[in-house]
């Protein structure tokens, strides 16, 4: 294997000398840099697989040389060295690209760590594309956008919050990011925080000992220790308690965690990705969430766009679900006509990507033949909204009155199909437990298990 070769930039002799020694022992090839000039005609002239660089140079900023490798050098990551406490200058320095940041006086123990990370972010990158079988589709400018977002982030060790409508794709981009950087090797553990319930969250976070309540008959670990070493999903953060919210954000600042029923702290290294449908904005001014948890897990924000912001995507992401769909039942993807196209094309699509999978699915299961027609999308039994001509303006309605429904013959249908996609959606809330999903929508599990087998959900 090829010696791997490191970019110091700083101009203080001691700052580079202490780095370069640390990084020999580690069988690592140092070059070093005193101002921006002299690093920037390095990086022109070779390959380096890491390059750490102070935040103040003679000539120039170290953030400007950040910027710089991650557009024209994408592969070097790139690390930052600050003052101690200078927190703005860190985040500004993980926004513009670095993968992470060492404060001054630098500690050895810290330096080596990252550099381990470091140096399995180009490895990981050329094995993620053969690893992932996750795809994010689309070729829309807003979706080119997302990818380039993606990657750049993947590198650092940051919090991200992702955030987005329903069925946008949440979870795919926390995954993508977790896959695209140097934690690709450990665990990505998702969670979705609105499925727990309040007095269970403790535990199943930060995992307990033995004895510690009613039932807990062994040691178990929590969500934080089975994240350890790679990453934490936050799903649906925003339904988070306030006591919990509280517990969360000391767990960021400490990096350590106390199950339940122990008296020692824990360490745990993991990085914090979350997400929510909801603004978290709002919810800060009106006491909701905390502002300081806010900004804590909100140092990079990736907003996901939905469906009807893309919708020259939607036929090829049609196209490419069909296929998916049709191989897992072993037969031919069936041809969707223009008029289904158009059809699709004009829908506003209120649950996004999830919503056209689950209305190809349904197509699929109703068509005849190869084909799918705009007939067997069923889109006007669907609860979302479809483009129309404009016309005459309308009497004004009561906000607070029901959609008008369809003709008699057809309202069956209609109800089987409101309560197939409710029953569809609570199940995706509860991760697909069905006694919490029964329970969530207020029958009992027989009640529930009755009506998966009468909707074919199952």
């Amino acid at each position: 294997m090829q010696q791997p070769i490191a970019l110091v930039v700083d101009d203080e002799r001691d700052i580079r000398e202490l780095i370069a020694i640390t990084l020999s022992r580690m069988g690592i090839k140092v070059e070093t840099a005193e101002n921006l000039a002299v690093a920037q005609r390095q990086l022109a002239l070779r390959h380096y697989d890491l390059c750490f660089t102070d935040m103040r140079l003679p000539d120039g900023s170290g953030h400007s040389l950040i910027e710089l490798i991650a557009a024209r050098y994408p592969d070097t990551p790139v690390a930052m060295i600050t003052a101690h406490g200078n927190v703005d200058a860190a985040v500004n320095a993980l926004k513009a690209g670095a993968f992470d940041f060492v404060s001054k006086p630098v500690d050895l123990h810290v330096l080596r760590r990252m550099v381990q990370s470091a140096l399995q972010l180009g490895e990981q990158k050329r094995a993620s594309a053969q690893l992932s079988n996750n795809q994010l589709l689309g070729e829309s400018a807003v979706m080119e956008s997302l990818r380039g977002t993606i990657a750049k982030v993947a590198r650092s060790q940051a919090p991200v919050f992702i955030g987005g409508e329903s069925g946008v794709g949440k979870e795919l981009v926390a995954r993508l990011i977790h896959e695209q950087g140097p934690r690709a090797k450990g665990p990505f553990v998702p969670v979705n925080c609105g499925a727990i319930p309040d007095e269970l969250m403790e535990s199943e976070f930060f995992g307990h000992k033995k004895g510690s309540f009613t039932g807990a008959v062994a040691d178990k670990e929590g969500l934080f220790q089975a994240a350890a070493g790679g990453t934490l999903f936050l799903d649906e953060v925003a339904e988070l308690p306030l006591h919990m919210q509280v517990k969360l954000l000391r767990v960021i600042q400490e990096k350590s965690v106390r199950p339940v029923g122990s008296n020692a702290e824990q360490s745990v290294d993991v990085r914090i990705l979350s997400a929510t449908h909801k603004a978290l904005v709002p919810l800060v001014e009106e006491g909701r969430f905390r502002h300081d948890l806010y900004y804590r897990i909100n140092v990079i924000e990736i907003p996901v766009p939905p469906l009807r912001e893309r919708r020259g995507d939607i036929p090829g992401l049609a196209h490419r679900i069909l296929a998916r769909l049709s191989e897992g039942l072993g037969s031919t993807a069936p041809e969707l006509t223009e008029d289904a196209l158009q059809e699709l094309s004009r829908y506003g699509f209120p649950g996004n990507v999830r919503e056209l999978e689950n209305i190809l699915e349904r197509a699929l299961a109703l068509s005849d033949g190869s084909r799918i027609s705009a007939a067997d999308l069923r889109l006007s039994q669907t609860s979302g909204t479809t483009a129309a001509p404009p016309a005459a303006p309308a009497p004004a309605l009561d906000a607070a009155a029901p959609p008008p429904l369809p003709g008699n013959a057809a309202l069956n249908d209609y109800m089987e199909q409101l309560e197939r996609e409710a029953i569809i959606k609570t199940l995706e809330e509860c991760r697909y437990n069905k006694t919490k999903a029964a329970a969530k929508l207020g029958i009992t599990f027989r009640a529930m298990r009755y009506k998966l087998k009468k909707l074919g959900i199952e």
